[in-house]
């Protein structure tokens, strides 16, 4: 077969995996996952196929806000062990086939880094511009923004009299990128890291890392405080930062770079993700992510609807197309488990939807994610009590908003249930003994009820578990060119229940049809078809029919 034009590249080729280490395996019974639970579940990541381990940070943080708020990016977390057990780590990964992607977290720092400890000190110290410090305007904060976890953009410091730029939480301090040694700070440690050998980096809210110098009000929505996104997000500098980044570190390794991206457009992404190589090789965007704004922010209830979902997805399959690489996932430690929020976790179809769910992601081009425990068909936990929650943007949002008359408490538990950043970060469940086999003690969240039917034991148990249809839509993509280079077209564009696309390469083509509800429905597009099945979640098929959440993968000429 003659291979594609478009450059091939093995950051092309792979599927991610991502870890959130906390909540992953539990080796010594503190009831927080930690490296080595890591180390010991290598055989089991190799045998799903993946290529690529992309870890949430683990470096050392008081963890006001899990790990992404640094305070030594030079050190390992000491709840997950040593810098010893990291490089054991790094290195049976390897043995084990497997590249480690670190998750870079520079837009901000702990508020207990040494950087900002000097940076408050004094008005002349060194550190000072480090961070973002302000004058009070007309006595109160110097601008209207929110932070994304509540409460005001902005912490006064009475030490000198003046305020600090927080986007997240009043512990994540941002940095200064304007400053020259910010960078080099920054950059100097990249190096550090990529010289231990790791393969590549997961850049935490990276599009926020330039701000609008002028500092104006941003526009308010929900009658409490302005949105700094449109002075924060994709600022006049990103670009620079991220091309003097790729000069100076990125281009002198075989990384593998994604860069998270708050508010990106496809127009942006093309210079993000520049098929010329110049800035990073994908970014994740969330547009699909937040079909259904909320009253408030992003809380709400309402299912993602696939009429709106599908024109967001065909938009960057085509846009992007020659331009700029996708990255492909449907759910993070940011997001609720994906059966849950665009399939259906009852008893009667969660496996058929998370398969077609799977089906429809892994289908298309760009670099597969999958979060842990998708792979199992992990449900959201929906608690139902605000104690059991632990996520700082699910509590402080809740207090928000439900102390401010905004929203009732029943409401806003309901839309914690369905969305709240917690539905992921349950731990992973192994087995159907204690704890779902994660740990021996008190698990720092708790366990989703539902682990002892849905678990890793069972799941290798069954020859028809979700786990080896991942594992065999992974093992397409390694064997397939058309899979990881074919073109996209949209199919059924109009359908409010079937997703279909096809890719084509080399004169071949590949059907795909995904049936998004539980009803059966019109699907004529295999019709006098002759070709080769690659994948389904059925093992027969009606004619001129999906069958619910059916999914179809047709390989034909």
């Amino acid at each position: 077969m003659d291979m594609p034009k478009e450059r091939r590249a093995w950051w092309k080729e792979a599927v991610i995996y991502q870890i959130y280490p906390r909540s992953f395996a539990d080796s010594n019974g503190d009831g927080i996952g930690d490296l080595n639970g890591i180390t010991e579940h290598l055989p089991y990541l190799e045998k799903l196929g993946v290529d690529v381990l992309w870890l949430s940070p683990v470096y050392q943080s008081p963890n006001d806000d899990n790990g992404y708020d640094i305070s030594d990016y030079r050190a390992i977390m000491k709840e997950f062990g040593t810098m010893e057990d990291f490089d054991r780590m790094l290195a049976e990964a390897h043995r084990h086939h497997l590249k480690i992607v670190m998750d870079l977290v520079v837009n901000h720092t702990s508020d207990e880094h040494q950087w900002f400890v000097e940076s408050r000190a004094s008005k002349d110290n060194p550190y000072r511009d480090y961070y973002i410090w302000k004058d009070a305007k007309d006595g109160r904060e110097p601008t209207n923004w929110g932070a994304c976890f509540g409460g005001s953009a902005w912490e006064y410091d009475k030490t000198t009299d003046m305020y600090y730029l927080h986007c997240f939480s009043k512990k994540q301090p941002d940095l200064n990128w304007e400053n020259p040694k910010v960078r080099d700070e920054v950059f100097d440690m990249m190096t550090w890291w990529c010289e231990k050998g790791i393969d590549g980096f997961r850049m935490d809210v990276i599009s926020m890392i330039s701000k609008d110098q002028a500092y104006p009000d941003g526009p308010v929505s929900d009658g409490l405080y302005g949105s700094f996104g449109p002075f924060v997000c994709n600022g006049p500098r990103v670009h620079e930062f991220l091309q003097e980044m790729n000069t100076r570190v990125l281009s002198h390794y075989d990384l593998l770079t994604v860069g998270e991206t708050a508010g990106v457009t496809v127009e942006e992404a093309k210079k993000y993700a520049n098929s010329n190589g110049t800035e990073l090789n994908m970014v994740f965007q969330f547009e699909h992510v937040e079909l259904v704004p909320g009253k408030i922010g992003k809380w709400t209830d309402e299912k993602p609807q696939l009429v709106n979902l599908r024109p967001v997805l065909n938009r960057w399959q085509t846009e992007l197309e020659g331009k700029a690489w996708n990255s492909l996932f449907w759910d993070n430690h940011d997001q609720p488990r994906v059966v849950s929020r665009f399939g259906n976790d009852s008893e009667e179809y969660r496996v058929r939807s998370a398969k077609m769910l799977a089906t429809c992601l892994h289908m298309m081009k760009g670099t597969p994610y999958i979060y842990q425990g998708e792979e199992l068909g992990m449900t959201n936990v929906y608690f139902d009590k605000l104690e059991d929650y632990r996520d700082i943007e699910s509590i402080h949002s809740y207090e928000q908003y439900v102390n401010s008359g905004l929203v009732s408490s029943e409401d806003m538990m309901r839309y914690l249930k369905e969305i709240s950043r917690d539905n992921a970060r349950t731990p992973m469940q192994w087995t159907s003994g204690k704890n779902a086999g994660f740990s021996d003690g008190t698990p720092w969240i708790r366990v989703n009820p539902n682990y002892t039917a849905i678990n890793a034991e069972a799941a290798l148990a069954d020859p028809d578990s979700t786990f080896y249809y991942y594992q065999k839509l992974i093992a397409l993509r390694h064997t397939r060119p058309i899979i990881v280079y074919g073109v996209f077209h949209g199919l059924l564009e109009d359908s409010a229940s079937i997703y279909a696309y096809e890719r084509t390469l080399d004169g071949e083509t590949l059907t795909v049809a995904c049936n998004f509800t539980d009803q059966e429905q019109e699907c004529t597009l295999f019709d006098g078809i002759e070709g080769e099945e690659l994948i389904s979640n059925y093992p027969t098929h009606l004619v001129g029919k999906l069958q619910p959440y059916e999914a179809r993968v047709l390989l034909h000429k």
